[in-house]
């Protein structure tokens, strides 16, 4: 289990903003923000969950789509 996730960098890479990347990828932009400004670390299914975003966002889109 991935036991930190670099949220700003995985954000960047895809070229979204917090509320976009949130909003994509089924987080709360609150939740975003304070995990990359370090106020809170993300619960470990949520970071599993964002090492998957990380390495096959279109998984993850596929999955949350309706």
């Amino acid at each position: 289990m991935p036991d930190a996730v670099n949220v700003s960098a995985i954000r960047k890479r895809l070229a979204r903003t917090r509320v976009e990347f949130a909003n994509h990828f089924g987080f709360s932009p609150d939740a975003v923000k304070a995990w990359e400004i370090g106020r809170r670390t993300p619960h470990r299914c949520v970071r599993i969950r964002l090492k998957i975003v990380e390495r096959e966002p279109n998984a993850v889109r596929r999955a949350l789509a309706r």
